[in-house]
């Protein structure tokens, strides 16, 4: 299998030559880098060329990048990952396209695949993601008045603003969080005779 996807590697190269900023393989998962001006170009290859196929939107998201592993990240804080299928020649590729800005924007592939009109308005949704092109987004799974992005990483934990509702205006209303933040220190478990006689009762009965 690592062979197979080795001589995908190389197919796709050569077949988006000039469209794919860097090409990695790792196990059996190849990936592809794309500038945002090339990415409809690289999505229509990547479907409408019959040794590829990739017929098939299985799957899209967001990425943040600014909080990454261990240590800083350098370059786009954003990425949006689509994850293409070729039922046909029975493959996978993930094509991933880096974008940056506090409202990124990267083209729309809806034209491509129908199936991603709810993949692009949840990541932007969630992200704050704009898919130039989209026909009709909007946020998909938080509520029309919800203020910022949540999967973002600098999304505070206790949200930007409540929602009750009023009697006196008969509506839903939202006002400032009025909860105030706090940070929760681990209980600390201490060993006592409760653990001990335990651990004396369980070797005693395997002993």
């Amino acid at each position: 299998m690592a062979d197979y996807y080795q001589n995908l590697a190389v197919l796709v190269e050569k077949s988006c030559k000039g469209l794919i900023s860097n090409c990695t393989l790792a196990g059996n998962e190849l990936t592809v880098e794309v500038q945002p001006a090339d990415l409809l170009a690289l999505c229509k290859k990547l479907r409408d060329d019959k040794t590829l196929g990739f017929e098939q939107l299985i799957d899209l998201c967001g990425v943040d990048y600014s909080e990454y592993a261990e240590s800083s990240w350098q370059g786009a804080r954003f990425a949006v990952a689509y994850h293409l299928l070729s039922v046909s020649n029975n493959h996978r590729i993930r094509v991933r396209c880096r974008v940056d800005g506090e409202m990124p924007v990267v083209a729309s592939v809806i034209e491509l695949w129908r199936c991603a009109d709810w993949y692009e308005r949840e990541a932007f949704d969630l992200y704050g993601i704009v898919f130039e092109g989209h026909p009709d987004l909007r946020r998909i799974l938080t509520d029309y008045g919800f203020i910022g992005h949540p999967f973002r990483k600098d999304f505070p934990l206790i949200g930007n603003v409540e929602m009750r509702y009023d009697p006196e205006k008969r509506r839903v209303v939202y006002e400032p969080v009025s909860i105030e933040p706090r940070i929760n220190i681990p209980r600390v478990i201490r060993d006592d005779h409760r653990y001990i006689d335990a651990a004396i009762k369980a070797g005693e009965k395997h002993g």
